[in-house]
């Protein structure tokens, strides 16, 4: 185990990752480290190798990002924070190249069909890459040594005379942050350039021990729930929220792993766990459903203000 007295935050991507702004907007003073996958991050944070995990769980337009549950499931680590992300888009190219010399453009495959519109309109080839930021980062790193070949090439020719090379313009960009852009010394070709303007991703922070409640904070619950399969158990469960006067924000279901056409559910509550009403709810469902697991009780996000 990594002992350090900086807050170590796990998250999958690389520098300019909407990931790792949403792990240092939890910890300001700390270091955000980026892992390739989900399961690498979440990993690091169980063995201790970093203090918390800062991993996706939903977008506003595509929805739920599973892979995150699916650890949360089997694992004893415990949602403490959640953030959320305004994500723009931007396409960004290397020095110098123009919106116009653009011909393919690389991103993760959400960031893609979230600029439908613009890639359509200026007629590029979208390529799926693993990641908004890693497509950025692959982008530059084509450049320079692109731009080295060329410079060696024209090294070869007696320092240019008699046989200049010309460095061909680029027809590549990559479709990522403004943050990326700045880590990897590329170019803003065009801004904001999502279809919708509506477009937000909610982060869970993961950790070993969760916090105490958060005086004059809203707080969520979150938890894990399978029903027995007896007409109208759902319908029974989802009861006690109101029986307690509790507001359900989340439902929804995913298929089990381990049983066939059997299905979990994924609820958020408003309230902590240490609230009566809500350990009341949290009882009464235990006993009338066939699984609950309790992934946290923590700080709910500021509201999203639309502009």
């Amino acid at each position: 185990m990594i002992k350090s007295a900086t807050t170590r935050v796990a998250f999958q991507g690389v520098a300019g990752a909407f990931s790792e702004e949403a792990a240092l907007a939890f910890a300001p003073e700390g270091e955000a480290i980026g892992f390739p996958s989900f399961e690498e991050a979440f990993d690091a944070t169980v063995r201790g190798d970093c203090d918390f995990a800062c991993l996706p769980v939903e977008n506003s337009l595509a929805g739920s990002i599973n892979q995150t549950y699916d650890l949360l499931t089997d694992s004893l680590l415990t949602v403490v924070a959640e953030r959320v992300v305004r994500v723009h888009h931007n396409l960004l190219v290397l020095p110098g190249t123009r919106l116009q010399d653009v011909r393919k453009v690389y991103s993760h495959t959400q960031a893609l069909q979230q600029c439908q519109n613009f890639i359509r309109q200026h007629g590029l080839e979208a390529i799926t890459d693993f990641d908004t930021a890693g497509a950025a980062k692959l982008l530059a790193e084509r450049g320079n040594a692109a731009a080295a070949a060329e410079a060696d090439a024209v090294a070869a020719t007696g320092n240019g005379q008699g046989g200049k090379t010309r460095r061909s313009a680029p027809d590549s960009a990559a479709i990522a942050s403004k943050r990326a852009a700045e880590a990897y010394g590329l170019e803003i070709a065009a801004e904001h350039i999502e279809d919708l303007a509506f477009n937000y991703t909610r982060f869970f922070v993961l950790g070993h021990e969760e916090r105490a409640k958060q005086p004059g904070r809203g707080h969520k619950t979150s938890m894990v729930v399978a029903t027995h399969h007896r007409p109208g158990d759902l319908v029974a469960c989802l009861q006690v929220f109101p029986e307690h006067g509790i507001n359900m924000t989340k439902l929804e279901s995913r298929p089990r792993r381990d049983k066939p056409w059997s299905y979990l559910f994924y609820i958020d509550i408003e309230g902590h766990v240490s609230d009566p009403e809500v350990a009341a709810a949290m009882t009464g469902l235990m006993r009338r459903a066939a699984y609950v697991k309790y992934l946290g009780s923590y700080p709910a996000a500021e509201p999203v203000v639309v502009d």
